[in-house]
């Protein structure tokens, strides 16, 4: 349940202090952390040592403790020498370990919840139950934030993310697949959606080692009850997805941002397919030349505006007229009227879910 880095690092700490060498012995006999070279001499003695009824005890000058969690042997410990500021030290040690074993129990049996909440794994009844037994606060804000990095994640990464909250027990830092780390976060009464783009900015800022692109965050509204956690989650899901179709530029995105991109993300493709051959008669708004589709990119980017939209393709207004003219004629729609452009603008924005859902091989 440990890891071995934890348990190295727990045991370099103790020697940093006392001096005395220590070494962490499984029940099957393998050495997982230790600071002497010569720890793979003690793990026949270990094995010896499992079977005696004694919690510890002195082997070949060497000091050997058992340690449990619930009256379960789980490691062996072993301390250099025999005297009695050893035997102290590795009380101490087996001590520490026990409560590691302890907080990280905790922190599995709530990560396991965490998870199961999520995915919509419990019924009503057993949520409330056991948040009550984790001692989960069940009537706070809480919104949850995704993490999909495009490598496989890895436990430096999710550590990383975990120390940014300061490892505060009411903040959930989880994974549910190999590319995602998931954040529950517990918010304060005046939280607003300014502090979730600045949580999400601070996560984003602390991967440095991360290029550009390569990290995107997405997360979900604000949820009063811990039975609504599901929702926020399948919200931050839904904002990572369509992130990816109509927002590729940014590397935060919000679910309440979506607009009617949440929508057309929502459309089954054969309707998609209707919908495009009804408007366009069989053909596609995007199979236009690239000047044409620059054209009614800065027209939609201007409100419809032909004096500005002009002046930033650096053409005269009449050229400009007669681009428009030129498209009327071509998909029946003008775009300088405002429900030929809405109609033109979705019809964009579906061709493009379109060709996202077909390369996904959906």
């Amino acid at each position: 349940m440990i890891s071995n880095q934890i348990l190295q690092n727990t045991i370099d700490g103790l020697k940093g202090i006392t001096r005395i060498d220590l070494c962490i012995i499984d029940v099957e006999g393998k050495v997982l952390a230790t600071t002497f070279s010569e720890a793979d001499n003690f793990t026949e003695p270990a094995i010896t040592f499992i079977d005696s009824p004694a919690d510890s005890q002195v082997v070949q000058g060497y000091q050997f403790f058992k340690v449990f969690e619930e009256q379960q042997l789980e490691y062996v410990l072993v301390a250099s020498g025999g005297s009695d500021d050893v035997y102290m030290v590795g009380k101490i040690a087996t001590f520490q370990i026990q409560n590691l074993i302890v907080a990280y129990k905790e922190r599995f049996d709530k990560d396991n919840f965490v998870k199961n909440l999520l995915l919509d794994n419990l019924l009503l009844v057993d949520i409330y139950n056991r948040a009550k037994k984790l001692h989960i606060d069940t009537e706070v804000r809480r919104v949850v934030f995704i993490l999909e990095t495009h490598r496989e994640k890895d436990g430096n990464t999710l550590e990383k993310v975990r120390s940014l909250f300061g490892g505060k027990t009411k903040d959930f830092i989880t994974a549910v697949d190999e590319k995602n780390i998931i954040v529950v976060k517990e918010l304060n009464h005046d939280d607003g959606y300014d502090e979730m783009n600045k949580i999400a900015e601070m996560i984003l800022g602390a991967l440095v080692n991360e290029k550009k692109g390569d990290v995107h965050i997405a997360y979900g509204t604000i949820v009063n009850e811990i039975k609504e956690v599901s929702r926020s989650y399948k919200e931050a899901r839904m904002a990572l997805d369509v992130g990816k179709i109509f927002f590729e530029e940014r590397d935060i995105i919000a679910y309440s941002t979506l607009g009617i991109g949440r929508l057309i993300y929502q459309l089954p493709i054969p309707l998609c397919r209707m919908f495009i051959k009804e408007i366009f008669d069989g053909k596609s708004p995007d199979d236009f030349d690239e000047e044409t589709l620059t054209t009614i990119n800065k027209f939609f980017e201007n409100s419809l505006n032909v004096s500005e939209t002009s002046r930033q393709l650096y053409i005269h207004r009449n050229t400009l007229v007669y681009r428009l003219d030129k498209l009327q004629k071509s998909t029946g729609l003008d775009l300088r009227v405002f429900e030929d452009a809405i109609t033109f603008k979705i019809a964009l924005m579906v061709v493009k879910y379109m060709k996202y859902m077909e390369s996904q091989d959906f």
